[in-house]
């Protein structure tokens, strides 16, 4: 059964719905693409990654993405946080987060790079 169900054309040729957890990850993905402040009429809306992608990558800078990172999974009711890991790679920084759709209890780990060339997420 369907729970939730939604509409994106990333990473897709012919097959256009998205349902259920797969919609979460996604929503999430999308969230991850707004820099914090950019959004009209919402400036808390968004993550402040992109602006840490130059700063050394340091215990205390970890943190506050680590904070900034659970905060946008508390905003979706339909999924929580489990384990959250950051690491720097030459171009810019890699998430991976361990994730359980609520609804199902299913676990999926969802890895995300933030690169510096780019101007979008990657989702590994």
């Amino acid at each position: 059964m369907t729970t939730y169900s939604g509409f994106s054309t990333v990473n897709r040729i012919k097959k256009f719905r998205v349902t259920d957890f797969d919609l979460v990850k996604q929503d999430l993905n999308n969230h991850f693409n707004i820099r914090k402040g950019e959004k009209l009429m919402n400036p808390e809306f968004g993550t402040i990654i992109w602006d840490t992608l130059f700063e050394p990558l340091n215990e205390e800078t970890k943190a506050v993405i680590i904070n900034d990172i659970k905060r946008i999974v508390s905003y979706d009711p339909r999924i929580a946080a489990k384990n959250v890991t950051v690491t720097q790679y030459d171009q810019g920084l890699r998430i991976d987060l361990d994730l359980i759709y609520i609804s199902t209890n299913q676990s999926s780990r969802l890895a995300i790079q933030f690169d510096q060339n780019a101007k979008n997420t990657r989702t590994l």
